[in-house]
């Protein structure tokens, strides 16, 4: 038995689909009597007794097809997270899915909001359907994928947008900063049909480094090209502004960027706060890391589809120097209530290894993990001395952007992010070939694939939620282009 254990988990890490690493996950369940556990609902780690009534109560709604009390039940009671149902725990026992229960709740759910989407019902036209659905959503809320800056490590991000993508879980919103804005906005650059091509390496620009020199690089202007950065990101992404990204593809993208002067604020671009600015713009300055690359001013695209400077008198570097990870403001422009993290940047990613890989923290690891949380609180102390001294203006500036990247927050409600590799490590800062990105695709597919339940316990309804508005919305356009037919002849 021992063997056979050991054999299928040396097939999960060698699967390349999730349905192969599935199929070995499955048969492990089995061995461990996950199976079991999975069936018995009761547990003192969520409250079953409260979910197990409202998947009733839905459930007998719906077979009834009780219209008016399905719309009532959901729009009063569909919470998220009911009953502690996303409580991490529930999703280390299993290696695939969870109590069946909440299975259950969660696809009568669904059902219930197709239902109410596509039947036919008397009093309950589409606009009434349009304010139901919307309304709930805004309440319910909904998931957002953020994108870690990293350098040439972030390629992972392709494999977390594959896997997710190809099981149906791929969040509209979207949040990049440094080279997790290149990915972002090459996502919000392709439709959901295009997407094939954007996962396939050989069809990028997949060489943003150039070094110019060391008398450039201690005189301000760059140890690597801007040039060879915005050429590369501009093959990659177009000329789309954000705007322009989420009428064609229906994704949000949202992009860090970091000020360079005093009394400037980290920046979130997105269509709401820059709808005309170019995305391959935003990316470039989020892509500055000082040092690496000069800062950047923004560009914007005119009414005349014409260039020009936006805010010509400040300049932007690296977004993930300040706000590696926009969490809070995603919570209020789009009311994100669940945030998965796609982690690569080398500083973090060691410090994200105290967990085991069943998302359990090992007791062995405590020390370790007190360690570290010592280490930064003191690091804080020291840089946030530093950056408020009266000392030389380049110390207060360093002192102020080592405070910032110490205070950040790195991790999500899910978080994904590579085992540590010296051989990733040594490839950083150097154009990856089409093979090295196909490997680190590979592992952020694997990375991912053992949070799929998790994540689609807490995505699949809001994400019903939008294709069912997208769905209303389509046939109140074909009504009124019915209508003006009719009252044009």
């Amino acid at each position: 038995m021992l063997n056979k254990t050991g054999k299928l988990k040396a097939a999960m890490e060698n699967a390349t689909t999730y349905e192969q690493w599935k199929e070995c996950a499955m048969e492990l369940d089995h061995i461990e009597n996950n199976v079991e556990w999975k069936e018995r609902f009761v547990s003192d780690q969520y409250n079953y007794n409260l979910v197990y009534d409202r998947f009733s109560q839905l459930r007998t709604c719906h077979q009834q097809k009780n219209t008016c009390e399905l719309v009532r039940s959901l729009r009063e009671g569909l919470h998220h997270d009911l009953g502690n149902m996303g409580n991490p725990a529930l999703y280390t026992r299993s290696r695939v899915g969870t109590k069946h229960l909440i299975e259950e709740y969660i696809n009568q759910v669904c059902a219930s909001l197709n239902y109410l989407c596509d039947e036919s019902v008397e009093g309950f036209r589409d606009n009434e359907k349009l304010r139901f659905f919307q309304d709930t959503l805004l309440s319910f809320g909904r998931p957002a994928l953020l994108l870690s800056g990293g350098a040439t490590l972030g390629m992972f991000h392709i494999g977390v947008i594959k896997a997710l993508w190809e099981r149906g879980l791929l969040p509209r919103v979207i949040a990049g900063s440094s080279v997790g804005s290149l990915v972002a906005a090459m996502l919000g650059s392709y439709t959901d049909a295009e997407l094939p091509e954007m996962l396939d390496p050989d069809h990028h620009n997949l060489s943003p480094w150039k070094w110019q020199g060391i008398c450039k690089g201690i005189t301000g202007q760059g140890f690597m090209s801007p040039d060879q950065l915005r050429s590369c990101l501009r093959s990659n992404i177009g000329e789309l502004t954000f705007e322009e990204s989420w009428k064609r593809t229906g994704r949000s993208v949202n992009i860090t960027v970091s000020p360079t002067q005093d009394h400037q604020k980290a920046r979130l671009l997105s269509r709401y706060t820059s709808p005309y600015l170019l995305m391959w713009s935003a990316s470039q300055a989020s892509c500055s890391v000082p040092g690496i690359f000069p800062p950047t001013t923004l560009m914007k695209k005119t009414k005349r589809g014409e260039l020009t400077d936006y805010m010509p008198g400040l300049k932007w570097v690296d977004g993930s120097v300040v706000s590696d990870l926009p969490i809070e403001r995603l919570m209020h422009l789009y009311d994100v209530n669940f945030s998965i993290v796609s982690q690569t940047n080398p500083h973090i990613v060691p410090f994200l290894q105290g967990s085991s890989k069943s998302g359990k923290k090992s007791l062995w690891s405590l020390p370790v993990r007190l360690l570290k949380a010592e280490a930064g609180f003191h690091g804080k102390v020291v840089f946030d001395f530093l950056r408020k001294s009266a000392g030389p203006e380049m110390l207060r500036q360093a002192s102020g952007q080592m405070y910032a990247i110490l205070a950040q927050k790195y991790i999500g409600d899910v978080t994904i992010a590579p085992e540590v590799s010296l051989q990733n490590y040594q490839k950083m800062l150097s154009n990856p070939s089409p093979e090295f990105v196909a490997k680190l695709t590979r592992e952020g597919e694997r990375a991912t694939w053992p949070k799929i339940a998790m994540i689609r316990t807490h995505a699949k309804i809001s994400q019903t939620l939008e294709k069912c508005i997208l769905r209303i919305e389509g046939r109140l356009q074909v009504k009124k282009g019915e209508l003006r037919v009719i009252s044009s002849g």
